[in-house]
């Protein structure tokens, strides 16, 4: 009995001492981990975060820019983008060996930027899909992930390569607007970087909650841009310019077209222009939009404006003659007609449609100073339109009281004032307006990211400039000069078209008088007539040998591209109905994505064609007349049947896609003309 008493004290002695000891080691526990927690709690905390966290940055897309009927203009995608970890970098050498031939970029370009130290240096931005996937199997293989990694970024990429270039703009390549739409509204759709930290492997991949954090992300900023561009209409006036630059062999040439009742831009376009998706390729004079940034003396195209302040003020009216003298003096200054020769006894009529300088300069003198700079800022010159663009100039005017009496009549003539395309054809649609100045505008709306509209343009009127009875008397005046006048080969048979040409001599560099041999030829106007649809203006820098007037050269570029765009719209003519169906308008010039898609893309204008016959005045169609296809963009095969069905002959030169024609689309021709095209691959 004794023995079990001893045995139990023994055991209960035993069990005491291991609770005590059991005790002491807890107490021990909770003591250090009251310490870790409470005294060295952060320090282990950040040591933690910087063994397995990882900093991560989600990108979200560049918002897109689309055109009046959505079509993309603009669009970002998500790649990848290469980093080296220097610090982790064992062997440069052979990681830049391996790395090279993969990413395209040489081992001394890699080993410079391992060079760099740190622990974080860009290798290759904006990886195409190839090299990302290549770089990533050679990480997994060698083993390189401690060293190599991937963020991504969004890449910005234009569909439509050099269409609407000099309007677009581009995106450097930290997602930055350097040019154009893209840097006027940089703030709006740009994309967001939202960074992030999350618990990673050795692999970087996410672990714990991390994995469920770590998703795609669309942004809140990343607007998408409209603009009020027609890319069916652009792409009609790009084709046309460059026909123009094989033509006449100019220095640039700038066309903008306009809804003369709205103020919108339906197309902007230049000649050089670039692609956007390789800028650093050009010259950066190239990139400038010569529509807003360049200005020059208008020639006889500011002679509309003036002739409408001289119908205002009561100083002429249209069948008061005048007898011209074939040149006038003033301030010693000798001022002649385009040809040196008078015209006899002439209306003021006559005047407008001969762009009689001497007309023009005696009447502007009787006008004055004051009156002749009012009515020149009343139409928007001397001061930026406020178009929604980057660059644009103002212009450049005279004070009225600086003015001597050459200033005043050669300002009546369109020299001493200097203007930009764009106000010029914005005093144009004011005419085509009933008088009243619109604002110019390019942008239609804003839409957030989610497909809501952010801001919308309206209709936004400036100012009246003339009254309504003296603007439609200035427009019969205009519609002369194209039906009967200088400007004949801006006509289109079966519409009423308005305008004025205009022939000017350069500047000299120096600003001290005029370079000999350069001019700027030009045309301005509108149509139709009874309801203006579309304004235009097309002007040639420096056309190179053979003809220089801008009746000559810029008109019939006009014609070409009013012709095309009155089918695209659907435009009615003015005396009689064509009779098309919209299959046989379809095939005329290949109407919204089919003329885009199809047509060929060219940076470097087309080969030279033969000059179109002049356009004659309007008329009724004949029944034995035939209007000849646009053959721009098709096939040999897909040529000969359309020829066929106009009812014209065809001769093809060449093989490939057609690049140029004898006769331009749209043209009237008897049945059975022969046309020449031109094919190329």
């Amino acid at each position: 009995m004794n023995n079990i008493k001893k045995d139990r004290a023994f055991v209960q002695k035993r069990i005491i001492r291991l609770v005590m000891i059991l005790l002491a080691l807890m107490g021990v526990v909770v003591f250090r981990y009251g310490w870790l927690q409470l005294v060295q709690g952060s320090e282990l905390a950040a040591r933690m975060r910087y063994q397995v966290g990882h900093d991560y940055s989600v990108q979200s897309p560049r918002g897109a820019i689309i055109d009046r009927n959505g079509r993309e203009l603009a669009v970002s995608t998500m790649t990848k983008s290469l980093f080296v970890d220097p610090n982790h970098v064992e062997n440069p050498a052979q990681l830049a060996k391996d790395l090279s031939p993969l990413i395209s970029k040489s081992e001394k370009d890699i080993l410079d930027d391992i060079a760099v130290g740190g622990g974080f240096v860009w290798v290759k931005r904006r990886l195409d899909q190839s090299e990302y996937e290549a770089v990533r199997q050679l990480i997994r293989n060698k083993g390189y992930a401690v060293c190599l990694g991937f963020r991504d970024e969004a890449k910005r990429y234009y569909p439509n390569d050099v269409l609407a270039a000099n309007v677009l703009g581009f995106v450097g390549t930290d997602d930055k607007g350097l040019d154009g739409i893209e840097q006027a509204w940089d703030s709006y759709i740009k994309g967001e970087v939202t960074e992030s930290f999350i618990y990673a492997d050795t692999q970087e991949r996410p672990i714990l909650e991390s994995i469920f954090a770590q998703h795609g992300y669309q942004g809140d900023k990343c607007k998408t841009i409209q603009l009020t561009i027609d890319s069916a209409i652009q792409f009609i006036v790009e084709q046309e310019l460059d026909r123009a630059m094989a033509e006449n062999d100019p220095l640039a040439i700038t066309c903008i077209a306009m809804d003369p009742h709205t103020g919108e831009v339906l197309a902007m376009a230049s000649r050089p222009s670039y692609n956007p998706n390789r800028f650093l390729d050009y010259d950066s004079e190239i990139w400038k939009n010569r529509a807003i940034s360049y200005i020059y003396e208008p020639g006889s195209t500011f002679k509309a404006v003036v002739a409408g302040a001289l119908l205002q003020e009561g100083i002429v009216a249209p069948n008061q003659t005048f007898v011209d003298p074939g040149y006038v003096i003033f301030s010693g200054k000798k001022i002649q007609n385009w040809n040196g020769e008078s015209f006899g006894t002439v209306t003021f009529a006559d005047v407008v449609k001969q762009s009689l300088n001497t007309g023009f300069a005696i009447f502007g003198y009787d006008l004055g100073a004051e009156n002749l700079i009012s009515y020149a800022k009343l139409f928007g010159f001397g001061a930026m339109t406020g178009i929604e663009l980057p660059g644009e100039e103002a212009g450049i005017l005279y004070q009225p009281q600086d003015m001597v009496d050459s200033d005043i009549a050669t300002m009546a003539i369109g020299q001493s004032i200097a203007v930009t395309p764009l106000q010029l054809i914005t005093a144009f649609c004011a005419i085509a307006n009933d008088g009243i100045l619109l604002k110019p505008h390019i942008i239609k709306m804003i839409k957030n990211a989610n497909g809501s509209t952010y801001s919308e343009t309206h209709v936004e009127e400036v100012r009246r400039t003339i009254d309504s009875a003296t603007d439609k008397t200035l427009v019969g005046l205009l519609e002369q000069v194209v039906a009967t006048g200088g400007g004949g080969k801006a006509s289109v048979r079966g519409y009423r078209v308005a305008g004025k040409t205009g022939t000017a001599q350069k500047v000299d560099e120096s600003g001290w008088g005029y370079t000999e041999g350069k001019y700027i030829a030009s045309f301005c106007g509108f149509a139709p007539v009874e309801n203006p649809r579309i304004a235009l203006l097309v002007m040639i820098d420096e056309p190179y040998g053979g003809s220089f007037y801008g009746g000559q050269i810029a008109a019939p570029v006009a014609s070409r591209i009013f012709s095309q765009v009155f089918r695209y719209m659907r435009i009615e003519p003015s005396d009689a109905p064509l009779g098309l169906d919209s299959d046989e308008l379809d095939a005329t010039i290949g109407v919204g994505d089919a003329a885009i898609g199809n047509m060929p893309r060219r940076e470097t204008p087309p080969p030279a064609t033969t000059e179109p016959a002049p356009a004659q005045p309007t008329e009724n169609l004949a029944p034995e007349s035939a209007r000849v296809p646009n053959f721009y963009g098709k096939s040999i095969r897909e040529a000969a049947r359309l020829a066929n069905d106009a009812g014209i002959s065809f001769t093809a030169e060449g093989s490939g896609f057609a690049v140029s024609q004898s006769i331009g689309a749209g043209e009237i021709v008897d049945k059975g003309t022969s046309v020449n095209v031109q094919f190329s691959p």
